[in-house]
């Protein structure tokens, strides 16, 4: 099978903060130095509604029939605002690429599973569909995430560390001629936990957490974590969030804000703590996190290295742009999974990909 040529792509991601559904179209192109061009042309959030926060949020402890179920109607759902975005901007992708939304991410079980079906995605808008991006790399050993750092390498190639803020904290940056990359800690998802406790669906510029007071006890507890001393390539997914700290904020006595400013300390200390041995570098920070100005404060103010948030556009859908790109990579047969971040043994070109045009599944 030939390459399918692509340049006009729809990234879509759907992150583990249930803020929505994140659309972009992008266009890319290869420069002169090896390394690729970007643009995102147009892109918008679609915030879940009520049920399906409950849905998503509930679904690792369903039946294998919700869990069937809910896939089935997320792709179709993800199709018929992808059809919506298409028609109100007037675009003509070649292709679609979804990261789907992760339910369970079990990588030393041998399994990551993102749900949204990328044919029901096709049925609604007739356009080839590249999903399921993680399980190639799982099956060959590796983590299956993160998937980022091949985008920030060839992408953003001027930052020599990009950390992304959002569900969980995850950075990437080269050492030594290698892509190193991996989850640091746990990020918007306890935040907006611990927001939606106070009426609101986040902390908006952290001025709860900057209002509340540092819980020592409860600050250790968070640190003393044995995921934080282990080597990567490592990866967290929301079972750590339930299975662990989940319980330690609901055991935690002290007031919300208090827990808000405690969460923030750990989460700054945690992503500054990994870099601080590397030499002074400009650092890119994206994400909903980044919005977040007593977070990204705090974060300064324990780093030597300089933290650079872009324009919003950038902040809120770079995910969605690097899984464009993935998309356009795998539908081009390039190596879109670096084994250097996941610790495969080899580098994958991954994703299943639907509705290839008929002219070109036989060549």
């Amino acid at each position: 099978m030939r390459s399918l040529e692509v340049s006009s792509v729809i990234g879509l991601m759907s992150g583990t903060s249930l803020d929505g559904l994140d659309i972009a179209h992008c266009e890319f192109n290869s420069n002169e130095y090896g390394k690729y061009d970007y643009r995102i042309t147009v892109a918008e959030t679609v915030p879940y509604s009520e049920e399906w926060k409950h849905r998503l949020s509930t679904l690792e402890t369903g039946s294998a029939y919700d869990f069937v179920k809910t896939s089935a109607d997320l792709g179709k759902y993800i199709g018929i605002q992808v059809r919506s975005f298409i028609d109100e901007n007037n675009l003509q992708p070649c292709l679609i690429a979804s990261h789907g939304h992760t339910i369970f991410h079990q990588p030393q079980l041998g399994f990551s599973s993102q749900i949204g079906d990328g044919n029901a995605i096709l049925a609604q808008t007739g356009i080839p569909v590249v999903y399921d991006f993680r399980s190639l790399d799982v099956a060959l050993g590796g983590q299956g995430a993160p998937l980022v750092p091949i985008g920030d390498q060839l992408l953003f190639s001027d930052y020599d560390f990009c950390l992304n803020l959002g569900g969980i904290s995850n950075i990437s940056y080269n050492l030594n001629g290698r892509r190193l990359a991996y989850d640091i800690s746990l990020c918007n998802m306890p935040l907006n936990y611990l927001a939606r406790q106070m009426g609101a669906e986040y902390d908006r510029d952290g001025e709860y957490a900057r209002s509340g007071k540092v819980d020592q006890s409860l600050l250790d507890a968070m640190n003393n974590q044995s995921y934080f001393t282990e080597k990567g390539p490592k990866s967290l997914g929301k079972e750590w969030f339930v299975d662990v700290f989940q319980p330690m904020l609901i055991q935690s006595s002290i007031p919300l804000k208090d827990k808000m400013r405690t969460m923030v300390e750990h989460i700054a200390y945690q992503i500054t703590r990994d870099v601080e041995q590397l030499p002074k570098g400009k650092m890119l920070i994206t994400g909903g996190g980044a919005l977040n100005k007593f977070l990204v404060e705090r974060m300064q103010q324990l780093s030597h290295h300089e933290l650079h948030v872009p324009d919003k556009l950038l902040v809120n859908y770079k995910e969605a742009l690097i899984f464009a790109f993935l998309g356009f990579l795998r539908a081009n047969k390039k190596v879109n999974t670096l084994a250097s971040v996941t610790g495969a043994p080899e580098d994958s070109c991954s994703g299943s990909i639907t509705g290839l045009p008929v002219s070109l599944m036989y060549e």
